[in-house]
């Protein structure tokens, strides 16, 4: 019974690089949404854009890490 409680405790590389995927692409697609939303409907400069890109990706990113650690 240890053994199997161990073997679903564990993640496989494979498990282990789909959440870093996940995680990516999360922090990817929020970074660009903020960026458009930014830059092209609120006429924002390119520097506060980049900014707010960041900060809205790195916050992505972290929901993402806590999500897929559940």
């Amino acid at each position: 019974m240890r053994a199997l409680s161990m073997k679903f405790a564990t993640q496989s590389g494979d498990a282990a690089m789909n959440k870093w995927l996940y995680i990516a692409l999360h922090t990817t697609v929020a970074a660009a949404f903020i960026f458009s939303l930014q830059r092209f409907f609120l006429n924002a400069t390119l520097e506060s854009s980049l900014l707010w890109a960041v900060v809205f990706g790195g916050c992505a990113a972290m929901l993402a890490y806590k999500q897929s650690n559940r």
